[in-house]
């Protein structure tokens, strides 16, 4: 381990509203950099730390109300964090997503500001052009820019970002699941020889959740008809719910679900379908679970799963389509994906690796300051 790998200052992680990916990712963070030595103030929404347990794990933590979207609020989640910070003499601040970033940006601490860029802007029109402006404000304003995967890195650098890089995401670690397989598929009432396809993620357009609920009514015509199956809460769970209705497709919306590796154990067949991901948490546990796996070209994903995965391109019914079709018909092409996804698993950053790194960026960008 080198000197730059044992910095143990002080730092504030800042983060906006967060239920998923990001959130697991600064909790990840807080505690090795806390068991490192380096004193840690976790700066987000008070509902951040009744989700991911800041405070329970050890973590000070201080609200500051950053919504989702940028408006007159940011002023007071300015105010807020000019407040948590005050007195503390915090020698880095790290900030999660483009929101965290930009109150940062605006906030003007004085301190190096090291931004991680997790997502990109998808939204068009008048939204598109808004998130357009925010990207620069932050790009421009970082000291250093880490991007979850390449493209990212990529679009922080055209947008001006002064001191871009690849900066890994931690693949969290997949509990054991607590039931059977037969116990899990008997939650769905399935026969015995009734694939089961999952899919694991906010229910948001991004996700294309609507080409799995015509991919269903689709494989209605093959024997056994496969069932699928989506755990997440969101914005689209109506639309899908009704689109689902109308196809009378065997698609079941599960809602919020704590139990992903019980759902892994009873899955035939796993499937992303999103327009764009970095590190997508449920492709992660997938591979880590051996479940064959198919996911969309996009982002970071196929830097992510390699061969360990089919990969198709998004918004493509007909490539989905035939991407299950194959599998489900051939099971040794599924034991054959099933066992490349742990190989695969076994390459990625572990979280020590990736406090570790992080600890190194702290190191690089307080020397500069010095």
């Amino acid at each position: 381990m080198s000197s730059d790998d044992r910095w143990r200052g002080s730092v504030v992680l800042v983060l906006a509203s967060s239920t998923g990916g990001i959130g697991q990712h600064v909790a990840s963070l807080a505690r090795g950099l806390a068991d490192g030595g380096c004193r840690v103030l976790v700066c987000g929404p008070a509902a951040t730390d009744a989700h991911f347990g800041f405070s329970a794990s050890g973590v000070d933590f201080a609200p500051v109300e950053i919504p989702a979207d940028p408006g007159p609020q940011d002023s007071g989640a300015i105010r807020q964090l000019r407040k948590a910070i005050a007195g503390r003499e915090p020698e880095v601040i790290h900030a999660h997503g483009l929101r965290a970033g930009f109150v940062v940006s605006l906030a003007r601490t004085g301190l190096p500001v090291v931004v991680t860029w997790h997502n990109a802007v998808l939204a068009r029109g008048l939204k598109g052009q808004a998130g357009a402006l925010l990207e620069r404000i932050v790009a421009r304003n970082a000291t250093l820019t880490l991007g979850a995967s390449e493209d990212l890195v990529q679009r922080a650098v055209v947008l001006g970002a002064k001191n871009a890089r690849l900066g890994p995401v931690a693949s969290p670690r997949l509990a054991a699941p607590k039931r059977s397989r037969a116990a899990v598929r008997a939650e769905f009432r399935l026969r015995p020889d009734t694939p089961l396809i999952l899919s694991v993620g906010r229910l948001h357009p991004q996700k294309r959740y609507d080409l799995l609920v015509d991919g269903a009514a689709r494989w209605r015509e093959l024997t056994p008809a496969p069932v699928v199956a989506v755990a997440g809460s969101g914005p689209s769970y109506m639309p899908l719910a009704q689109r689902a209705s109308q196809l009378h497709a065997p698609f079941h919306l599960l809602g919020h679900r704590g139990d992903v590796p019980d759902l892994l154990a009873g899955a035939d067949l796993a499937v992303v379908t999103s327009d764009w991901e970095a590190r997508q948490l449920f492709t992660q546990e997938a591979l880590h679970a051996g479940v064959p796996l198919i996911v969309t070209a996009v982002g970071g994903l196929p830097g992510l799963v390699g061969d360990a995965a089919v990969q198709i391109p998004p918004g493509d019914l007909d490539a989905l389509d035939e991407a299950v079709r194959r599998m489900l018909a051939d099971p040794g092409m599924r034991a054959d994906y099933a066992a490349r996804g742990p190989r695969q698993a076994a390459t990625w950053p572990t979280e020590p690796d990736v406090v570790a790194g992080v600890r190194a960026a702290y190191a690089e960008v307080t020397a500069v300051r010095r």
